[in-house]
């Protein structure tokens, strides 16, 4: 009970001070990073979803065990370039998708529905060409749209397309290394979680939240966030559609035109 209890007294107490939605200048702060930081511009975050291990709630079935074969829920997550959290999902069953996952969740309908108060399509840094809107990257589980932006399917890759890949990755790594520091500092997730479901749910919000606190008082150490043991999701075959294809294709031009090119993208390809 005490556990419980504290756990929900550190997000109450919390969340609105060091997890609040952003508005439309604090979106642009958060792209203003990503491009100093990954060089990929009109970044406003990077998504992911990651299993959090527990015991088998009592009465569930099947539902929180996932195709690794133990049992969890999901921790789906948006965070900026300095690996805070900027939005989180706690305790979709184990056994969905991170396509479903995100489509149900608050973010993801917000997304859908443009209500996240996002700033203005803006040109890319030493263009003028048509301005662009501002995107979320995330991995191959989501669907590709208009602002949310997914890697290419890897068979016969141009080299533009090859670049494009390397970019988003580069952007889209910060909240694998955001995961690494959440687990590395709140070590019970590295192991599976012997609580209740719902006091399970309510230790990893407060973790994550805390997680957000002690990154702006203290900073972090960028050597223990490269790796994390939380179980990523499988990649699940999810469609994009045309708006998001011609927005993907600005960017991979970009990224190949002098204005936009690194030095050694190609070599890292």
């Amino acid at each position: 009970m005490i556990i419980r209890e504290t756990c929900v007294a550190i997000w109450d107490a919390l969340h609105a001070a060091v997890m609040a939605q952003p508005h439309k200048e604090q979106w642009k702060e958060i792209a203003d990073v990503f491009q100093q930081t990954c060089q990929f511009p009109n970044c406003a975050g990077a998504i992911d979803g990651n299993h959090i291990r527990i015991k088998k709630p009592v009465r569930s079935g099947s539902q929180y065990y996932n195709y690794k074969k133990y049992f969890s829920f999901v921790l789906f997550a948006m965070c900026d370039a300095n690996y805070s959290f900027r939005y989180i999902d706690v305790g979709s069953y184990g056994s969905r998708s991170d396509s479903a996952v995100f489509a149900h969740s608050e973010f993801g309908k917000m997304l859908q529905d443009k209500t996240l108060d996002l700033p203005e399509h803006t040109a890319l840094p030493g263009t003028t060409s048509s301005a662009m809107p501002f995107v979320f990257v995330g991995d191959e589980a989501f669907a590709l749209g208009e602002n949310l932006m997914r890697p290419y399917s890897s068979r016969g890759l141009s080299l533009a397309r090859r670049v494009f890949n390397y970019r988003l990755t580069r952007a889209r790594r910060v909240v694998e290394c955001a995961f690494g520091i959440l687990t590395n500092k709140w070590r019970f997730l590295h192991t599976p979680i012997h609580l209740q479901l719902e006091t399970a749910i309510s230790a990893v919000k407060a973790a994550c939240v805390l997680h957000n606190f002690v990154r702006e008082r203290d900073g972090y150490n960028f050597d223990d966030s490269l790796t994390h043991s939380l179980q990523s999701h499988r990649p699940s075959v999810v469609r994009g559609h045309r708006q998001g294809a011609a927005v993907r294709e600005q960017f991979t031009a970009y990224f190949m035109s002098p204005h936009g090119a690194l030095p050694w993208q190609l070599e890292a390809i």
